[in-house]
C-alpha cells in the first residue's frame, strides 16, 4: 500500500513538473491585458526568461537576439536604435511537439486552433491568408490583425494549431526576406 502511495506521489509530481516546464514565462514582459510591452531591451527579456541572450546578425548585417528558453519555447527580435526591441517572434523548433502556454493574448503553441483565434480576434477585423505549398506550413493559414500600436500575426499548421506568433510595430511585407 506504502509503495503504491509513493509512486502515485511521485508520477504526481513528475506530472506537475513536466506541465510547469510548458509555461513561457513572460509574465514580467506582459500587461494586465496580457500583451507585450514594446518597447524592450534584451536585458530585460533574458532577465524575464532566465536565460541568455544570443546575438547574430542576418545577411544584411541587420542585428537580431535569440533566446532558448528551458521550455523549448524559442523567441527571436530585430534589435533597433539604441538596441531597443519593438518586435518579437515566438517559435517552437519544427522537430518539438511541445505544448507552451503564457504567451501574449493568453495564447497556446500547438493547442490555440485557427478557429479560437478568428472569434478571439474577430473585434480587430482579423485577416486570414491561406499558406502556400512553398511555405515553411504549407496548407496552414495565416491570422493578422492590429490591436493598437501594434500588429500581430499568427500561423496556424494545416491541422489549424497555432504554431508561430509575431508581434511588430509595422506589418513586415511577405516579400521582405
Amino acid at each position: 500500500m506504502i509503495k503504491t502511495l509513493t509512486l502515485n506521489l511521485f508520477f504526481l509530481l513528475l506530472g506537475i513538473n513536466t506541465f510547469a516546464q510548458n509555461k513561457a514565462g513572460l509574465e514580467a514582459l506582459l500587461n494586465k491585458n496580457s500583451e507585450f510591452v514594446f518597447p524592450q531591451t534584451t536585458q530585460k527579456i533574458e532577465s524575464a526568461l532566465h536565460t541568455k541572450t544570443i546575438y547574430y546578425e542576418d545577411a544584411n548585417d541587420e542585428k537580431y537576439a535569440k533566446w532558448l528558453t528551458n521550455s523549448g519555447l524559442e523567441l527571436y527580435a530585430g534589435i533597433g536604435k539604441n538596441n531597443s526591441i519593438n518586435e518579437i517572434f515566438f517559435d517552437i523548433p519544427d522537430d518539438k511537439s511541445l505544448v507552451i502556454a503564457g504567451l501574449p493574448f493568453n495564447l497556446i503553441l500547438n493547442k490555440t486552433t485557427l478557429k479560437e483565434s478568428k472569434v478571439k480576434f474577430n473585434k480587430y477585423t482579423a485577416k486570414t491568408q491561406k499558406m502556400d505549398d512553398g511555405s515553411t506550413f504549407p496548407g496552414g493559414t495565416k491570422l493578422t490583425f492590429k490591436t493598437g500600436k501594434h500588429y500581430a500575426t499568427l500561423i496556424f499548421d494545416s491541422n489549424n494549431l497555432l504554431r508561430f506568433l509575431g508581434l511588430t510595430t509595422e506589418l513586415i511585407d511577405p516579400g521582405a526576406n
